[in-house]
Formats: structure tokens, sequence, C-alpha cells
């Protein structure tokens, strides 16, 4: 529920409060905010099982953001985009925590059904 929360309180203050990144920045904004949705789906993953810890939550989105930035940099400094490998690292992360998600779901709402049948 925490995870919900600010999720929600980030996207109404990056609505009301519009921020310019410079162009030579989108890239690692970009990975940095794919960092940080990976943590938030993770941390929503956790809370459906019950199993959240605020002190892994914060240290993921925090070591995410920087590996993310990191190999940005570093991609750029090699004139390499390896920069790729943290968006199909993250995103492949976000898709399977979807699907547990999702899984989840399924499974609560058949199992409520199930109760309300034998009632």
């Amino acid at each position: 529920m925490i995870v919900l929360i600010g999720a929600a309180a980030g996207l109404a203050l990056a609505i009301l409060l519009p921020v310019h990144i410079p162009p030579e920045y989108t890239k690692y904004a970009a990975l940095a905010i794919l960092a940080m949705l990976d943590s938030i789906v993770g941390g929503i993953v956790a809370s459906m099982k019950r199993s959240f810890d605020m002190r892994v939550f914060a240290s993921g989105v925090l070591i995410n953001s920087l590996v993310a930035a990191g190999f940005a940099y570093l991609g750029s400094k090699l004139d390499i985009d390896i920069s790729i490998a943290a968006v199909v690292a993250f995103g492949a992360r976000i898709f399977q925590n979807i699907a547990i998600i999702r899984r989840l779901l399924l499974n609560k709402y058949a199992n409520r059904s199930k109760i309300e049948e034998s009632n």
C-alpha cells in the first residue's frame, strides 16, 4: 500500500511541477525512471506477497538507478550504447513482475469465487 501511495504522489508531483531535463541528460533520466518503475512494480509484488521491506525497496531504487546511470555514463564514454543492457534487464523484470501480479490477482479472485460458491 505504501508503494502505491508513493507512486501516486510522485506521479501527481510530476504532473503538477513540470521539470525541464536538458537533452544531454535525458538518457540518464529515462534509465533512472525505468529503474524506479522496476522497483515500484517489485514493491507491489512484495506487498501482495506480504514480504515488503522498506529498506530493500529504498536500496533497490537507489542502487538500480545508480547502476543504470552508470551504464549510460560508461556507454557514452566508450561510445557504445551499453545502456540497452539496463533497458532490457529492467524491462524484462517489469514484465515478469507484472505477470506475477496478474497470477496473484487471478488466484485471489478464483479462490474468493470458490469460497462464495461453496456457501
